[in-house]
Order: C-alpha cells, then structure tokens, then sequence
C-alpha cells in the first residue's frame, strides 16, 4: 500500500504513483517487459488472483518481478512527505527516506513508550496514559501477586502432603518387615535394602557438583555452620536415619586416614577429583557418598558419607 499523497509537498509526477492504490509507491517493484511500477504489497496481492500486468494484462508473475531503476529510487527518496502522526500534532515534513528514522523518535507517536510520572513507574503508549490510573495498576499488580502466591501455597502444600503420605508409606513398610522378619530368615537384610534404596533415591536427587578450589575446604567447622550444613540436607530430603552421621562427618576428626590432616589433604590432592560430588543445595558444601564412590579407597571414604565444606569454589555441573 503507498503513501497517500496528500501528504506530500508539490506536484508527483505520475510515474511515482502505483496504478493499483493510487498512493505514492511505497517499496517499489517493475514488470521487466512493460516497465510499469507498483508498490509491492499491491502487486504481491494483485498476483495472488491473477497473474497478469493491471496496466495493460501481459503476463506477470511474482517472479518476474524486479527493483525500480535507482534514479527513480532517488528520486523518491528526495520527496518530502508529512509525519504520520500529523493528526497527533507533529508539523515535520522529513525526506522520504528519513521517514522511518523520524517515526521512531516522533514525540507525538501515540504508541510511544512513556513512563508514568504520578508515583508507579509503570511503562505505557503515549495514548493510554490519559486512561491510567496509578492505584487501579498497583492494585491489579497486588492481585496478581496474591493470586500467585495462593497457587504457590497449594502447591507446596500438596507436595508436603505427598512427602507425609511417601514417609507413611515407608514407616509402614518397615513396620511389616520387622514383624515378619522371625517368620521368614530370608528378609533379615531387607529392612536394610529399603534404606539404601531410600538413600540412593535422595543423593540421585541431588546435582552434581564441581569443586575448583578443593584448598579451600573448612576442615573443623563450628557449631553454626554445622547446624545450616544439617537444615540444608533434611530440607533437601536427606533421610533421618543417615543425616547426623553425615553431620558428624563433616568435621576432621571424623574424616578418614587419606584426609585426617592437612599434610595428608596435601598430599592426596591429585586423588580429590576422583570423588563423586554432590551440592548441598544453596551452600558451599557437597556430599561424597559412599555409595557413589565404591571406587575409592577405605583411606578416602567414610560411611555413610563425608561432608566437605569450602569457603568458595563449588559449582554445580
């Protein structure tokens, strides 16, 4: 579709007008044969109904089309048109081809990003802000928050139920298993297996983790990190039964002969990396289980488990 040519100065001469809008051409493309100029909107839909020239009805197709000579480009280019939003105030009159620079800086744009100024910031177009009302935003804002939060709350509550539900479960599984277990001598280790499957499901929960700075272990932490070391692992659904034991491990004393000082940390530095990490979740902590590590030595493990604490260098993988 062209500009109307109402809004530009002067006289246009008629090759600058498309046959099919009657606008000044906008884009403009040519038949090669007959060399007539259309805008390319109009002459892309002309051709979707008929592949003919609306001038003079030879054969044309999309695919015959090509660009307009560059002097007629320039010469378009030259014309001087009026702003879009002269309706909304602005009196430019810009060259053609700086037109679309213009519009974007155009202060009179009714679609112009503008920022409420009475007190909540909200950003709107220009023609909404007469309509605005600052306490009507904040309180649909509030709303919507509330909404969401509403949602957050049965979620979570749901998924505590399921977690109860889960713990039920097992309580009552482990329950069956004592009573039976001086019937049948074959289920003397299954109380035994169903902890360690509770166990393995917790740390495959968990993500793996990277340590970039195994210098910066805290080899005796003190009482308050221990105790947000142990909220952080029952909040990440550590079983009960492991979680003071890996506790107890994370001080030096209960660490195992290949980590018992710091001469023997140091020497068995290249050996570190051969752990299998896992982040305790929001601190710079891992755990390396026992069971993720049957490969290492008795020298480097600890049941059920260590916990190492650094000072920095944990990353997730």
């Amino acid at each position: 579709m062209g500009y109307d040519v109402a809004r530009f100065q002067g006289v246009i001469d008629e090759d600058l007008i498309c046959p099919i809008c009657r606008g000044v051409l906008a884009e403009p493309v040519q038949a090669p044969h007959c060399e007539h100029a259309f805008c390319n909107a109009c002459i892309t839909h002309w051709l979707s109904e008929q592949q003919t020239c609306p001038v003079d009805s030879t054969v044309l197709t999309v695919a015959h089309l090509r660009p307009v000579p560059r002097i007629m480009r320039n010469i378009l280019s030259k014309l001087q048109i009026a702003c879009d939003h002269a309706q909304f105030g602005c009196s430019a009159i810009v060259r053609l081809d700086n037109l679309t620079s213009h519009l974007s800086d155009c202060e009179h744009n009714p679609k112009r990003t503008v920022t409420c100024e009475q007190g909540c910031d909200l950003e709107m177009p220009k023609d909404e802000l007469s309509n605005h009302n600052c306490i009507k935003h904040v309180r649909s804002v509030v709303e919507r928050q509330q909404t969401r939060l509403a949602e957050l709350e049965r979620t979570s509550a749901e998924h505590q139920h399921q977690l109860v539900e889960q713990k039920r479960d097992i309580q009552l599984l482990k329950a069956y298993v004592r009573a039976i277990r001086s019937v049948n001598p074959n289920l003397q280790n299954l109380e035994e297996t169903i902890e360690y499957n509770e166990i393995l499901e917790w740390v495959n929960s968990l993500r793996p983790a990277r340590v970039t700075r195994w210098g910066g272990m805290i080899s005796t932490p003190d009482a308050v990190l221990q105790s947000a070391i142990k909220r952080s692992l029952v909040e990440s659904g550590c079983p009960a039964s492991i979680v003071n034991g890996l506790i107890e491990n994370a001080h030096e004393r209960s660490w195992p002969q290949g980590l018992a000082t710091l001469e023997t940390r140091q020497m068995n530095r290249r050996f570190y990396e051969n752990y299998a990490t896992k982040r305790i979740p929001g601190k710079q902590a891992v755990v390396v289980m026992a069971c993720e590590n049957q490969h290492m030595g008795d020298d480097m493990m600890q049941e059920p488990g260590l916990v190492i604490i650094f000072a920095h260098g944990v990353e997730e993988m």
